[in-house]
């Protein structure tokens, strides 16, 4: 059996998986962020560590609960949200909370480093742009702001993490600090070429007495631990990766061309570009899309900043619904959008457009705007960014989209997935697996110990999918897409 943990922005989910890739078990345990400021996003790294073990003690109770055995279990696998990060002392405490991916409070951070001319050079090596989303220009915020980090950093005593470092540090008493090449993609001192952090760019940055995990591949041995002695002895790491990544593992990206978009608070849509670095011209980034230790595969990256997150928005903030299942009804109930658009930069525009700075805004209202416009408009809103990259990533390659791969709770609307075919005008295929992180940090983790033998086996069991093929009438999603286009350019 193999322990999967997916240590996201909202929970952390916990899933057991047997030998034949099937989840047995699984487990979900909420978690709290805090929002703040201008666009200040924290959350308390302690309780990012304390909900990994609550998730993984109740996965174990309910696995024991259903006549298994805990020595089943032999390795586990961690799959994180990407960017956010920690900055802890020699002592294993945290200096700060953690800086989460959502925050924008290095805007004028960036510009200045935009001013010195370090774009180019940082997107050559990293394959970034300079932007609040990514780690580094937060952790220069917190240099420059907070007393306490500032001078850990200068008295090389600061250890700085990713999610993943800091759950394998807390798991391992400190006895392993490590990363992922994925999670270390997305930091901005991590050198796509070399696979090692870019001493340069620390420099660039000041932030030369910072300690930094060892990188490594996604599939690989980050050591054992018994998980707080949830576990009777101590399991096998064997896989750590972004959340994204591993999705796309999941849905199986195995090859050039084969392409995932995740619709949660935000979305990821990865591209496998295979061994060979490709620079994007149309605002993609380039990053890692997985690992094994004898091989490494490229991805082009669209992130879009905001997409289930406006859901929530219109939920909880405007109270124009009580669950979010009500939205597909709603949105239906009105035959299109009637020109009103949500132009969903709550935390700035990601790709294609990275505008950072840019605010949320609705246009289109009158009198006759209704509450289900309001949610047409925000579903809509989705599949519209989708389109966006996905125009910007054929643009970067020369290859057309087959057909996109889907995961993520906003699978489960289908207005979003028929709307979303309808104007890619090409299949969208979901493999109904709700966690596919999980699954993906537990297919590495079964790679890497010899459970699963390779992947073609992998392939074999991942065989059974839905796919929305466009309907015969797309006029309706291309005369949105239109009006998108013109919202978005005003």
């Amino acid at each position: 059996m193999i322990l999967a943990i997916d240590q996201g922005t909202s929970s952390t989910k916990t899933l057991i998986f047997d030998a034949a890739g099937q989840v047995v078990c699984r487990a979900s345990v909420p978690l709290t962020t805090h929002y703040f400021g201008e666009g200040f996003v924290e959350q308390d790294p302690e309780a990012i560590y304390q909900n990994v073990l609550s998730s993984v003690e109740e996965c174990l109770s309910r696995f024991v609960a259903s006549g298994g055995a805990l020595d089943q279990i032999t390795v586990a696998g961690i799959s994180n949200q990407r960017e956010t990060f920690v900055v802890w002392n020699s002592a294993g405490e945290p200096l700060h909370n953690a800086i989460v991916w959502q925050c924008k409070r290095s805007i004028g951070i960036c510009e200045r480093l935009k001013t010195n001319g370090l774009a180019q050079v940082v997107q050559e090596k990293t394959g970034l742009f300079i932007d609040p989303y990514f780690s580094g220009t937060k952790l220069i915020w917190l240099y420059e702001n907070v007393d306490t980090v500032r001078e850990a950093i200068d008295s090389e005593t600061a250890f700085f993490g990713t999610v993943d470092s800091w759950l394998l540090y807390k798991l391992t008493n400190g006895q392993n600090y490590q990363t992922d090449y994925t999670n270390a993609s997305r930091t901005l001192f991590f050198n796509l070429k070399t696979l090692t952090w870019d001493a340069e760019l620390l420099s660039a940055f000041g932030l030369t007495g910072l300690n930094l995990p060892e990188p490594r591949p996604s599939s690989a041995n980050f050591g054992e631990s018994d998980f707080n002695g949830l576990l009777p002895a101590p399991i096998h790491i064997g896989s750590m990766i972004g959340d994204s990544h591993a999705a796309a593992f999941g849905e199986g990206c195995f090859a050039p061309g084969t392409a995932k978009a995740t619709l949660g608070t935000g979305c990821s849509i990865l591209m496998n570009i295979g061994p060979a670095l490709t620079e994007s011209t149309h605002g993609m980034v380039t990053t890692i899309c997985w690992s094994t230790e004898d091989r490494v595969d490229y991805a082009l990256e669209g992130v879009i900043v905001t997409c289930g997150a406006t859901i929530e928005w219109l939920k909880n903030t405007l109270g124009l619904f009580a669950e979010n299942r009500e939205t597909e009804a709603m949105a239906t109930a009105v035959p299109d959008n009637d020109g009103v658009y949500i132009i969903p930069a709550f935390s700035g525009l990601g790709a294609p457009h990275w505008q950072m700075e840019r605010t949320a805004s609705i246009s289109g209202l009158t009198f006759g705007t209704t509450k289900n416009h309001l949610v047409r408009a925000a579903l809509e809103s989705i599949p519209y960014q989708i389109k966006d990259v996905m125009m910007a990533m054929e643009q970067d390659t020369g290859v057309p989209l087959a057909e996109l791969m889907v995961n993520g709770g906003i699978t489960a609307n289908g207005f979003v997935l028929q709307f979303l075919a309808d104007l890619l005008g090409k299949a969208v295929v979901n493999q109904g697996m709700p966690d596919v992180s999980a699954q993906g940090a537990a297919y590495l983790a079964g790679l890497q110990t010899g459970i699963y033998p390779d992947l073609a086996f992998l392939e074999s069991i991942n065989a059974i999918r839905t796919t929305v093929k466009p309907s015969p009438d797309q006029v309706t999603a291309h005369a949105g897409y239109a009006g998108w286009q013109k919202a978005i350019n005003a």
